[in-house]
């Protein structure tokens, strides 16, 4: 019998995105005195500016500056009126709850928040040939100097996917042929294998699908250098396309939100020449 339980994996990590904008009447460059960074260091979390966070490493930590790009299906103001977006990770749940419980204490008088969190997976539907074609020639965060440009896309799939057998959906994901083998469609990998030597792309799934409301099934997010912008957004836009990639009919989206990763959280309100 074809059910989701053969697809269980062990959670590998966690992550979260605090989505933030100052409260009306909240001077912006207030919120730069506050002791986020001492809480960073008490975790002993790695900056991601600095470039991938080496193995050892318990966790991390990103600063982002942008604002919404687009929306979408799914209305989400806390996303769409965010001005910046930090972003944590650890092997450890416990560091997550820590780090979000200190940023709410120190950011509910100033701050409004919207908190996306998930976690990572090992991989179900990658056999070895997925492997050697996406992930080992996948490229792997580089310092924000090199690869300044950060997009988050949550998003989440309609009742009729998770309905669908997983064998079925896994069909989705790869080219589709007719009866004399011509290629129909091009399904999400080749859409999107423009993008794999020059794109970081990191993707948070729920704790459980379908995600409950309010929550997203999952957090995708890319960083990628000015040179590259490009690329990424006509992957994007190509994955949307659902007669190259009819795995987005069943594909709503929450705000596309763009940003610049910065060095440090001070640096998310430093006022723009």
């Amino acid at each position: 019998m074809n059910t989701d339980e053969v697809l269980a994996a062990p959670i590998l990590s966690h992550g979260a995105y605090v989505c933030g904008r100052a409260e009306p009447g909240v001077e912006t460059r207030s919120l730069a005195t506050l002791a986020i960074p001492e809480l960073v260091e008490r975790l002993r979390l790695v900056n991601e500016f600095a470039g991938a966070p080496p193995p050892s490493a318990v966790g991390s930590v990103a600063f982002l500056r942008g604002a919404v790009a687009a929306t979408r299906e799914i209305a989400d103001h806390g996303v769409a009126q965010a001005t910046w977006i930090v972003h944590v990770w650890s092997k450890e749940s416990n560091a997550i709850e820590e780090f979000l419980e200190g940023t709410q204490k120190l950011l509910a008088a100033v701050a409004q928040t919207r908190i996306l969190r998930g976690v990572v997976k090992a991989k179900t539907y990658t056999g070895a040939a997925m492997n050697r074609w996406a992930y080992e020639r996948a490229v792997v965060q580089q310092p924000g100097a090199a690869m300044p440009n950060a997009y988050l896309i949550p998003l989440s799939k309609t009742a009729e996917w998770w309905s669908k057998d997983w064998m079925e959906r896994h069909t989705y994901f790869l080219p589709r042929y007719d009866d004399a083998g011509r290629m129909a469609d091009r399904g999400h990998a080749l859409v999107a294998e423009a993008g794999i030597s020059c794109m970081l792309r990191r993707t948070y799934r729920a704790f459980e699908h379908p995600a409950p409301a309010g929550s997203y099934d999952f957090i995708t997010y890319f960083e990628c250098a000015d040179a590259d912008v490009p690329v990424l957004e006509q992957v994007c836009e190509s994955l949307r396309d659902v007669k190259q990639n009819r795995e987005w009919a069943y594909v709503r989206e929450g705000p596309t939100w763009r940003g610049r990763r910065v060095p440090q959280w001070a640096d998310l309100f430093v006022t723009r020449a």
